[in-house]
C-alpha cells in the first residue's frame, strides 16, 4: 500500500464519493521524516453516519491523531473514505473502531488515535475513544497512558 506520489489516485483528480463504506480508497505515501516521532491530527468536523437501528443520520466531528513511521495516509482518500461512512449504518463506538483497525491496516503508525464528538441526541452526547500503540514497544505503553487518562 505504500505509494509514490505519482501512484496516489486521488489527489489531484475528480473522484467520486463512495456510496457505502469503501476502505479501499484509503491511500499511502511515504512518510518524508521517519527518523523522527511528531504528532499529525486530522479533524473531520463534518463526519456523518447513520445510525443502525433508526437510519436517521449522526453528526460529529472526528479527530484522528497519529505518529506515523513510514507512511502517512493521503488527506483526499481519507476525506473520500470518511464520506463513505454516511450511508453506512453502525453505532459511534463501531465507527471509531473501524476507522482505527482500517488505518492501522493502512500505515502500520507508531500510535494511533481516534475520537469521535458526537451531537447529542435525545440529550445525550457519545465520544468514543480508541487507540493503538505498536505491541513491545513504547507506544504501547504510550496507548495505555492516554487511554487510561482519557475524559478525565
Amino acid at each position: 500500500m505504500n505509494q509514490s506520489k505519482e501512484q496516489l489516485h486521488a489527489l489531484g483528480r475528480h473522484a467520486e464519493v463512495p456510496a457505502s463504506y469503501a476502505p479501499e480508497v484509503l491511500e499511502a505515501f511515504d512518510n518524508a521524516h521517519a527518523e523522527r516521532d511528531y504528532w499529525v491530527q486530522l479533524n473531520c468536523p463534518e463526519f456523518t453516519t447513520l445510525c443502525p437501528i433508526t437510519g436517521q443520520p449522526d453528526f460529529a466531528e472526528l479527530r484522528i491523531m497519529y505518529i506515523p513511521d513510514r507512511r502517512m495516509v493521503e488527506s483526499k482518500s481519507l476525506k473520500l473514505y470518511l464520506f463513505s461512512f454516511r450511508n453506512h449504518g453502525d453505532f459511534h463506538e463501531d465507527c471509531v473502531n473501524i476507522i482505527l483497525r482500517d488505518l492501522v491496516a493502512l500505515l502500520e503508525p507508531r500510535y494511533l488515535e481516534v475520537v469521535g464528538l458526537f451531537v447529542p441526541r435525545g440529550g445525550i452526547s457519545i465520544h468514543p475513544y480508541v487507540n493503538y500503540g505498536r505491541p513491545g514497544t513504547r507506544y504501547e505503553q504510550l496507548a495505555r497512558q492516554r487511554l487510561e487518562s482519557y475524559g478525565m
